[in-house]
Formats: C-alpha cells, structure tokens, sequence
C-alpha cells in the first residue's frame, strides 16, 4: 500500500495505482479526454495533468503512478491555466457545431469546455479539407478528430483489424484510415466499436431516419418494423429511464404515433433463425461434415465481414441461415404480402437494430418468384432510434405499452437472449436438443457456455442422446482471430461454434447509447436472460406463430422454399 496526498487530503492505496485511480477513490474527477483503462493509458490529449509537488513540470495522472509521499495538487492555478489552453487549442481544430452534432450533450469535449467556462477561444480556427464516402455505413469527420487515438487502439488491441493510423505530421497530425486506403477496402467489420469509443463526434453511423420518413410519407407504402432483443435492453438509457420504465411495448405505441402500419419483435424471426440454423447442425452433424471443422454461427454481419476478409478459406464452415433482421424481411415481402394481398414492392421494412453492420447487411437482395429487391429497406441504429423520438416529440415516460402485431407476436425467451454473447448458441442447442430426442432438455441445461473464458472465448461439452458436442462462443473479434487460429492448427476442436463482432455481443453494439468510458454490454446482456428466465415459452420450436408459419408456408426447416428465402450463399 503506497499513501499520498491528494488535494490536501491523505489517501492509501495499492502500489501500482494511477494518480487517476487514487483521486477518483476519494471522488475527485479528473478530466479526461483519451484515456480508456487497459486500452488507451498515452496521455495523448494532456487534459489529465495534475502538479506534483517538488516538481516543475505538470506530470498526466492517467498512466503515471502513486509513490509514497507523493503531493498532488489536481486543481491549482497552475493546473488550471493548462487544462484551458490545452483544451482552447483542441477547439481550435474542432468544428464546434454542436446543434448539428450527433453527440451533442453526449460530448466530452463539450462537458469540458463547459466545465472550464470556455466561452471565447485566443487561437485561431483552422480546419482541413477530408473527402469521405457519406454513403458508407460509418461516417467520419476529420473536423471533429481530436486526435485521442481511442479508435486507433480500440481497433488494433480489441478488434484487432488495423483499420485506423495516424496521418500527417505537426499541426496537420490527425487520424485516417490506414495505409492511405478507402475505408470501403480497409476490411472494416463495421462493428462501429470506434464510434462507441470516440469521445467526440468525429465518428458516428450514417442517419437514415430521412429514409423511414419519407416511407411514411409515402401514401402507397406499408411500413413494418422490426425491433432487435437488444434494443429492448439499452434504448432508454439516453432518455433518462430505467428499462422498467422503458419496456420494448413503449416503443410499439411510440411506432403507432409516427403512422408506422405494423410493429413486430425480432425475437419472432429470432426463433426462425434457430428453427433453420438448428436443423441446418443437426444435419450436418449426422451427415459427419463437422468432424473436422464446425458450423459457425451466421446471423452477425459484423462477423460475416471479418470471415470474409480474414479467413475466406472458412466461409464455407458459416451456416447458410440468414440473420434473423433477413429472414423477417423475406417473411414480410412473401408471407406476409400475400397475406395482406398487396404487391411486396408496397412493404417497406424497417429494422431497428443495435449494430452498424446491418446497414450493410440490408444491401443483400432477394429474389423470389415475381419479387427481386432487398429483404430489408431501412436499418435504424438504437441511437438513431433516441433521435428519432425526441424529434416527433414523444416522451417515453408518458407512453403506454403496446401489443406487437399478429400473426407474429409471440417471441420466446430463447430469442430474446440473442442479443448477449453466447445467447445464439444456448438457443441453438435448446432446439437441437429436441429435434435430436423429440424432447425438451431443461432450458438451462446449456448456461454453461455463459461461464469463465478461455484464451478469451467460453467453450463446453454437452451429451445429446449419447451425441458429445463440442461448442465455443466468442466476442469480440481479435478474440475471434485467436480462436480461428486455434481452430485451423487444430488446437482447439468444436462442432459449433457461435462469433459476435463486438465485445459482450449485441447488447454491447456499435449502435448502442454511449456512455463514454463505460462498457454496459454485460449489465446489459444480464437484462436479457432476466427476460429470458420469466418468459413464459423459452424455446424457439415451441413458438405457436412460427409453428403456423411452417403449417401454413414453408412447410417444415430446410424444405425448399426455407432455402430459397431463409437461407443464403456466403461469398467473399
């Protein structure tokens, strides 16, 4: 234990313990700007300086350490007249629109500059010139950068994928796209990851809420929604609610006040998805095609994107089940045209989803009898969601609950938990379980693939009617690299095996609220099996809604027509 002063204040603490740490124990914030603890400690941004005493020169609290003795002033004059310059200087390389800022009031350069009554800047603005492709998925305003590296190294060290540099020298320093390439050709996963990190505007999702507006708009249109397990458990953070003030059913009233047509849960096409991914296992575990490779999971773009450019050679290993945002859309422009007899090009179907990837992943078309589009039309991120509230003026906390619409009403608790890691899997295997015995197991026979990681993935063995599966989950997708690695030298062997993109899974998406500094997606994920535990039917097989769909359409999982609109062709 090293004992200090901080502030006038004495204060024990373990030996190895930042100045940071140490005066946050004795709740003394200290402003930060690039700081992210194991991920980003280079005092980049200079914000965090303190004085120590006996020595000239400001020191940065974030990655220096306590020693015995030490005197540190957090908030003198002296200290005081650097954060200001130092941040007055960031300004000057910042585009401070703020009323035009996606992360207006959730900035924390904003809260700073505000902190230290910054009301005029001495320096002068200067600004560069950056092209970028506003078409893409992720959007990225140089003007905005403050240069904190936070998206260099959440990219390098917990994706692993290298897709940010530093560019320029100077003044003209500033982060871009690796190797001078076109973010379309950086392998970007688009698990938007950087934009979750980035403590400032400079990057964020392209908003597509003009899209939905203009459906709206659009007398001959019938917009259906579709909202994702995870939405449900991370939406009302930014508005200031509890989730027990903020059930999923405020947002189906919220959708019916903006003169959305129909509102349905993804947990219904969640279900679907596992009535096709499990039986697409099943089949291939007695057909013997996994005794050298497993089956992976397919329903994370992000995840599909990172096996296409990282590992092509193991696309064919991918289930051929489209995520369960794609099989609602082909649903919708099929099944559910006919049933309301209208032409599928007057559907138009919304998704609102915690993740970037699935703006892209709406591109994928769909051709089915006289019908050739997309299964999906708009992709809404849970932030584009918030915004979208707050601009038609509806308030959550005075919203009643809706009832989602028929047919497709009823979700299980095993599609709810798709939104945490390890919650396709434990589905998966719920269903698996049956179609192989004709019963069901105990639905938490497989919550120990929610236990203690190894090597960073969770991995455990299950005896299915004398069948041993060997399964794997994983998050995160230098995690991901890790464990394919360890797959390809036969390390490690699996029969199926379930990839998210980002850390926690969905409920820790790149669309997720931002909470600067704060990781959520376990807390989150937590929610989920809550919900999972008091649902009342907690397998997807037994879910009446999709039992009368494959009466009624598709006959039974893998028939025909499931693999012409259920099921796709992986391609690099």
């Amino acid at each position: 234990m090293v004992t200090l002063t901080i502030d006038q204040m004495k204060v024990t603490v373990p030996e190895g313990t930042t100045i940071m740490e140490a005066a946050a124990s004795i709740h003394i914030d200290i402003p930060k700007l690039c700081y992210l603890k194991g991920i980003n400690e280079i005092s980049a941004c200079r914000v965090c300086v303190v004085e120590m005493e006996g020595k000239d020169k400001l020191i940065t609290s974030c990655n220096n350490v306590v020693e015995e003795g030490m005197v540190i002033y957090t908030n003198s004059p002296k200290v005081r007249l650097n954060r200001r310059k130092t941040v007055s200087m960031l300004l000057s390389q910042h585009d401070g629109q703020c009323i035009t800022c996606s992360r207006s009031m959730n900035c924390s350069l904003q809260k700073i500059a505000n902190d230290f009554n910054i009301l005029e800047n001495p320096f002068k603005k200067e600004f560069v010139h950056k092209e970028w492709d506003k078409t893409f998925p992720l959007i990225r305003d140089a003007n905005k950068c403050i240069k904190c590296m936070r998206c260099v190294q959440i990219c390098d060290k917990v994706q692993g994928l290298n897709v940010w540099d530093v560019s320029g020298t100077g003044a003209r320093t500033t982060v871009d796209v690796s190797r001078n390439r076109d973010i379309r050709v950086a392998d970007c996963s688009l698990c938007g990851q950087c934009i979750t990190h980035c403590p400032v505007g400079a990057l964020r999702e392209r908003d597509d809420t003009s899209m939905l507006f203009s459906a709206l708009e659009d007398e001959n249109k019938i917009v259906v929604a579709q909202i994702a397990p995870a939405v449900r458990a991370a939406w009302a953070e930014q508005l200031g609610l509890s989730r027990e003030e903020a059930p999923v059913e405020k947002i189906v009233t919220a959708f019916r006040r903006m003169g959305i047509d129909y509102v349905f849960d993804t947990t219904f096409s969640a279900d679907l998805t596992i009535m096709e991914e499990g039986s697409e296992f099943v089949k291939r575990l007695q057909d013997g095609d996994l005794e050298e490779y497993p089956m992976f999971t397919s329903c994370c773009p992000g995840w599909v994107r990172f096996i296409k450019t990282q590992f092509p050679d193991m696309i064919g290993r991918l289930s051929t089940a489209k995520s369960p945002q794609q099989m609602f859309g082909a649903v919708m422009k099929t099944y559910f045209a006919k049933k309301l007899g209208v032409d599928p090009e007057r559907i138009f179907t919304l998704s609102i989803m915690p993740c970037l990837a699935k703006k892209a992943e709406r591109e994928m078309d769909l051709f089915y009898e006289e019908y050739a589009g997309h299964d999906i039309d708009c992709v809404l991120t849970t932030r584009e969601l918030d915004r979208m509230l707050r601009a038609e003026h509806l308030n959550p906390q005075f919203l009643e609950k809706g009832e989602f619409d028929s047919p497709f009403e009823t979700g299980t608790g095993a599609g709810v938990i798709f939104g945490a890691t390890g919650g396709v899997m434990e589905a998966a295997l719920r269903s698996a379980y049956f179609l192989v015995t004709g019963e069901n197991p105990d639905a938490d026979a497989f919550r120990e693939i929610r236990g203690v990681k190894r090597q960073g993935w969770t991995e455990a063995e299950f005896d299915v009617a004398g069948n041993v599966i060997r399964v794997a989950v994983v998050s995160g997708l230098g995690n991901t690299r890790n464990l394919m690695e360890a797959i390809r030298r036969k390390e490690v062997k699996y029969e199926f095996v379930e990839v998210m993109a980002c850390p926690g899974g969905c409920a820790g998406g790149g669309g997720q609220p931002i909470h600067d500094g704060q990781e959520l997606a376990e807390e989150r994920g937590s929610s989920l099996y809550f919900l999972d535990r008091d649902t009342e039917i907690r397998f997807s097989h037994d879910n009446p809604d999709i039992q009368n769909l494959y009466e009624e359409f598709f006959e039974k999982p893998l028939s025909h027509r499931a693999h012409q609109l259920l099921h796709t062709e992986h391609q690099v």
